[in-house]
């Protein structure tokens, strides 16, 4: 057991990602954000811009054309509800608990974004449990509506 672990913390030291020098490490970093960057960048900056507003038809249409990614977007937007939810309740009530007991405008500020933050959190997690979003891509079906609305944008052209 002895040997295992002085070998994992040899190995440690040898990899560019736990490496003493600070230049591997900042390249190791900016090679990492370079290639998140590189993953996001066609809805970062789309090629076919998507159209400014899209309501809750297009989302009934792209459930009815995928199945699949539509029932995931519509409980993902189910548990976004829970999260405003939470942010609503979780400001309100740690504001109001906030000026009743300290009368401080900044104080009372600080803990409604505070409150706002961790109710929107637990909001959120409670809505991914009931929903049982754990199981489910929400990722994936939010790219799929993303490239759908791509699409459907290039095919009626600018308005």
């Amino acid at each position: 057991a002895k040997s295992q672990a002085h070998t994992r913390s040899i190995l440690l030291r040898q990899s560019p990602v736990f490496s003493s020098s600070k230049s591997s490490r900042k390249m190791t970093i900016k090679q990492q954000w370079e290639g998140l960057l590189g993953n996001y960048s066609r809805f970062l900056h789309p090629e076919k811009p998507l159209p400014k507003h899209w309501d809750s038809s297009d989302v009934e249409t792209f459930i009815k054309l995928d199945p699949v990614h539509g029932h995931t977007l519509k409980t993902a937007e189910k548990v976004a509800e829970f999260g405003t939810a939470g942010a609503i309740v979780g400001a309100a009530s740690t504001a109001a608990r906030a000026w009743r007991w300290s009368k401080s405008p900044h104080g009372t500020l600080l803990s409604l974004a505070f409150g706002a933050v961790v109710g929107g959190t637990l909001g959120l997690e409670i809505g991914s449990h009931y929903y049982q979003l754990y199981r489910l891509n929400p990722m994936a079906a939010q790219v799929k509506f993303y490239e759908w609305l791509q699409d459907k944008a290039a095919r009626e052209g600018p308005h």
